[in-house]
């Protein structure tokens, strides 16, 4: 064996020349399709370009105001409907989850006086309760216990 026999295992592909006439099978427009904007070097549009016409993002209204991508979603509980419960049981949130008064998701649950009068003494556990909500329950000889520790 001589080196002039020693051949490639990767078969070697040639290069496709663009530009060298028809005869090269690549001539004309060189691979790049028909003329105008896309045929030219350097052609990239901007996302949302629509040739000329004003883009669909132009032609929709400004939105206004501010999002805030911190805010608390609670899960509402009414004082008027916690006469549900029995005299003297303490009501967490497995306990309101089963009688269906809130979902069961992973929000933090606020108490708000309303819906009716509670009437029933009643230790409640919940994440935070407003001002109304905590002298209804005391006023009806109950206990309010806020866990403040909630996701933001």
């Amino acid at each position: 064996m001589s080196l002039q026999d020693l051949r490639s295992k990767v078969p070697k592909k040639r290069r496709k020349l663009l530009g060298r006439g028809n005869a090269s099978g690549h001539g004309t427009s060189s691979t790049r399709g028909g003329k105008g904007q896309t045929a030219r070097a350097g052609s990239s549009r901007m996302p949302g370009f629509e040739g000329g016409q004003t883009p669909l993002l132009r032609k929709m209204p400004k939105l206004r105001g501010f999002k805030n991508p911190c805010k608390t979603v609670f899960r509402i509980v009414f004082t008027g409907n916690l006469n549900d419960f029995e005299e003297g049981t303490t009501v967490n949130e497995k306990a309101l989850v089963e009688k269906q008064l809130i979902s069961k998701k992973d929000n933090p649950i606020k108490l708000l006086s309303g819906k009716g009068k509670l009437e029933k003494k009643l230790n409640i556990i919940v994440n935070k309760a407003s001002k109304g909500a905590i002298t209804e329950v005391e006023s009806a000889k109950g206990k309010v216990e806020l866990t403040e520790k909630f996701p933001k």
